[in-house]
């Protein structure tokens, strides 16, 4: 069976009038090095703009787009061809002293000092009993082997925090999200970068795809916009940790841009003046190479989830 596959994604803006768009930033490029991606392509509408690639300060392969005319429409189509063969992603080797994580921590990379803050800083007089809670619940585990430090505390947020889909813009505070006992993925995965941080690991948002069955054909590949984490671990590098599933990043995740703060890793963001703005995102995802054997899958969203 071919593993590789091609995903659709259009997001589509409408505008009520003609309207001045400001500098858009879009966070649709894979991140540099990400293995299963094996092409990327970027079309926007109107033609009438410019575009400039950069690498931001995360290290995110970044489009800024300019148009020089007022706009009644913003169209962004992204074409990903991807290698969904199954991985195992608990290949990597965490250096010896890392291995046991002890309650002080062991990163100690002045590089990674972003990565190391505690979520919302400029709130830090805001009580957060829960979160607080749930801190001194798995510091009182320390030290312990910090691979199943990791698994044990990714399952624990998946199986306490029941996953919904938010259709309203933004993140919840991860005391919120404790409170609510339910959250979007974005919701969920910025509660555990909290609690991460406070146990000494340098956490970072990750917004992109996750490519798995459709849940009413199986027989189906499915696409979606996703948020995860990444901790860093010394001697392995960046892990994906998923609060959705409970699970490690593997061969469906597709990251686009990682973050301090989820609002960083926006896929699209910018200024237009004051409008009715419509938004549709559609995605479509296709089995290579032969177009005989291609099943679209489309999905409809309102607002990524």
């Amino acid at each position: 069976m071919n593993a590789h596959a091609m995903l659709v994604h259009h997001t589509r803006y409408r505008y009520d009038r003609p309207v001045h768009l400001g500098p858009q930033t879009i966070r649709l490029h894979p991140l540099p090095g990400t293995r299963n991606v094996l092409s990327h392509a970027l079309d926007i509408a109107p033609a009438a703009h410019t575009r400039t690639w950069s690498n931001d300060a995360c290290g995110n392969r970044i489009a800024r787009v300019v148009f020089g005319e007022r706009v009644t429409h913003f169209d962004v189509t992204v074409r990903l061809t991807t290698d969904q063969t199954p991985t195992d992603p608990f290949t990597f080797t965490i250096a010896p002293h890392a291995r046991m994580w002890s309650a002080n921590g062991m990163n100690a990379d002045p590089a990674l000092g972003a990565y190391l803050l505690a979520p919302h800083k400029a709130t830090e007089a805001t009580p957060t009993p829960l979160l607080d809670a749930l801190t001194r619940e798995w510091r009182a585990t320390l030290p312990c082997p910090t691979l199943d430090l990791l698994t044990g505390l990714t399952r624990a947020i998946a199986a306490r925090i029941t996953y919904c889909i938010r259709l309203e813009a933004g993140v919840w505070s991860p005391e919120e999200t404790l409170r609510n006992a339910a959250g979007s993925c974005r919701d969920s995965a910025w509660l555990l970068i909290a609690v991460l941080r406070r146990l000494g690991f340098a956490a970072r948002f990750v917004s992109g795809y996750l490519f798995q069955p459709e849940r009413d054909a199986p027989e189906r590949l499915g696409c979606e916009l996703h948020a995860w984490t990444q901790v860093y671990i010394p001697g392995a590098g960046w892990i994906g940790l998923d609060t959705t599933s409970g699970l490690l990043a593997a061969q469906g995740h597709v990251p686009l841009a990682v973050a301090v703060t989820p609002q960083d890793a926006a896929p699209v963001s910018g200024l237009l003046d004051q409008c009715v703005a419509t938004f549709e995102a559609v995605m479509e995802t296709m089995p290579l190479p032969a177009m005989s054997e291609i099943h679209a899958s489309p999905r409809r969203l309102t607002r990524p989830s």
